[in-house]
């Protein structure tokens, strides 16, 4: 298993080693917990500050979304409010499957504006990356496919 994780490389934010565990107290026997149906609480390897997303990069990641969704989605109410008027107030009738394709292909761009946007931030904490961001996107795809390769592995 140490080999596995030496090879993949870990998220800038990622916890550098798992927490160690309490040592047992040997000396002392063992006493049966009173309740044998309830099991005692597991602690996670790392706590909720270590696993957090820093606060710099989850600025960043907002900040894309709101501009990669944003952008699209408010093209795409304005093209509804748009045909709306061209409708009701010129002589000009568009298709309506005219319309429903070009909202539903700017909400849809929109949708993946969210998952363009977390992937193109830089995970890094000193480094801002790239204005469209194409390089970060490269590089966290690709963390995101090699740990989804490690679970489906993991679970076979």
């Amino acid at each position: 298993m140490p080999a596995e994780e030496s090879e993949r490389s870990s998220l800038p934010f990622e916890p550098k080693k798992k927490r160690q565990k309490p040592a047992k107290a040997t000396s002392q026997p063992q006493v049966k917990p009173e309740n044998p149906g309830k099991q005692e609480l597991k602690q996670p390897p790392f706590s909720k500050e270590e696993m957090a997303i820093p606060q710099v990069v989850s600025q960043r990641m907002i900040r894309r979304v709101a501009a990669f969704c944003g952008v699209p989605t408010a093209l795409g109410i304005a093209t509804l409010v748009a045909s709306y008027l061209l409708a009701t107030y010129s002589d000009i009738k568009l298709p309506p499957i005219a319309v429903l394709l070009v909202n539903m292909g700017l909400f849809g761009l929109g949708v993946l504006g969210i998952t363009y946007g977390v992937l193109s931030a830089s995970w890094d904490e000193e480094r801002a990356g790239s204005v469209l961001g194409l390089s970060e996107f490269s590089t966290n795809w690709g963390r995101m496919v090699e740990v989804w390769r490690e679970t489906r592995q993991n679970k076979a």
